[in-house]
């Protein structure tokens, strides 16, 4: 009951902001799951024993979702690299030894990437194509994730990737394949009436695929650390990261998709 009670609230906050609110309150929310992405990024980087200075990490991570969502393409370059350089001095100031410098300079300047230009490329479709254009993506997501687990848990008998997350199946991912596809195409023909049929089967097919990697590679991370959910933040469902890791690897190709293609 509250893993669904929490879903239904998150899925209406979701529709609500998406669709109704403001842009300057859209980029507020965005900041928030930056912000909360990272800390359980931090949080992960802490379990592997590296340890990241939050502080710098955080703004260089807001910087760049901010620089992409605006499509300043040479605000990208200097938010990159004052990025590269305040983190390169947080770390050479808090590190006191050990053979792990690398490690921990690179899970520094990770969420930049990892968090920073996806959140950045949903804020930046939403600017320039729209809400019901962003939609589509988060509801493609959200029914691929959500027949992946039906179908899996029906049929699934034949492991997608037993090292990383063993419940998942290949049956599974069949399922989210054609329910999430599926949807796209019929979807976007209301949502994205100018694209082509044949374009919207490859971009709702590219969208699942990188959405299924998203979700494995979170949970390498999450196994790697140790961990079972990215935070408890919120009940039933884990963290934030738990969320919206397969927008993560899907938000990119869809941004480079509707933008140059």
């Amino acid at each position: 009951m509250t893993r669904a009670l929490s879903g239904a609230a998150l899925i209406a906050i979701t529709v609500g902001v998406v669709w109704f609110a403001s842009d300057g309150v859209f980029q507020v929310f965005a900041a928030v799951l930056v912000v909360l992405s990272v800390r359980e990024l931090v949080a992960l980087a802490s379990a592997s024993d590296l340890r990241v200075s939050a502080f710098p990490v955080h703004v260089a991570t807001l910087l760049t979702a901010y620089v992409v969502g605006r499509q300043s393409g040479y605000a990208l370059e200097v938010a990159m690299m004052a990025a590269l350089v305040a983190i390169g001095l947080g770390a050479l100031g808090s590190w006191r030894g050990g053979a792990n410098a690398l490690a921990t300079v690179a899970a520094a300047l990770f969420p930049a990437l990892y968090i920073g230009l996806p959140i950045g490329a949903l804020m930046a479709v939403r600017a320039f194509a729209g809400p019901r254009v962003l939609f589509l993506l988060m509801l493609t997501v959200m029914v691929s994730d959500t027949a992946q687990y039906y179908t899996g848990r029906a049929f699934g008998r034949r492991p997608l990737a037993p090292a990383i997350s063993p419940k998942k199946t290949i049956e599974g991912a069949v399922g989210g394949f054609v329910f999430g596809t599926a949807l796209f195409v019929a979807a976007g023909g209301w949502w994205v009436p100018g694209m082509p049929p044949i374009f919207r089967l490859g971009l709702g097919l590219a969208v699942v695929a990188l959405g299924i990697a998203g979700d494995l590679f979170e949970s390498m991370l999450k196994r790697s650390a140790g961990v079972k959910d990215s935070s408890a933040l919120i009940p039933g469902h884990g963290g934030v990261l738990d969320r919206i890791d397969a927008l993560l690897f899907a938000a990119p190709i869809y941004y480079i998709f509707l933008k140059y293609v």
